[in-house]
């Protein structure tokens, strides 16, 4: 069960990196079909959409960064993605536009830094 729970961790951080990649795509290709193309906005823009992905992305966050953080001892990669996941809340909350994808595109760089730091501080204390 030891063993166990470091590649279950390293699983989940992957997936916050992968989530994090698609969220990325999202906002780029939502930034150019609908600015560009001006299709696909109903779907793309949707604020549902950036609420559920948020919701995932602090329950990911939560478990991976944080039980990491406790797990190894350095907080770097909290404090990273605590960041990533703030900005990523103020995307949600000042709606769509310029903003939105500022701090969006910055919040999901810097989850995905926090869960690779993770997935590193993990693997030199295994």
């Amino acid at each position: 069960m030891h063993d166990v729970l470091p590649s279950l961790r390293a699983r989940l951080d992957r997936i916050g990196m992968l989530l994090s990649g698609l969220c990325l795509i999202h906002c780029v290709a939502g930034l150019f079909l609908v600015g560009m193309l001006g299709i696909g906005g109903g779907v793309l823009l949707d604020p549902d959409i950036h609420r559920w992905g948020l919701v995932l992305a602090l329950v990911i966050g939560a478990a991976t960064i944080g039980i990491g953080a406790l797990r190894h001892g350095r907080f770097l990669p909290l404090a990273i993605g605590g960041g990533g996941l703030a900005l990523m809340a103020g995307a949600v909350a000042v709606g769509h536009g310029g903003a939105e994808v500022a701090l969006t595109v910055c919040g999901v760089v810097l989850a995905a830094s926090a869960h690779l730091l993770n997935i590193r501080q993990g693997a030199c204390n295994a």
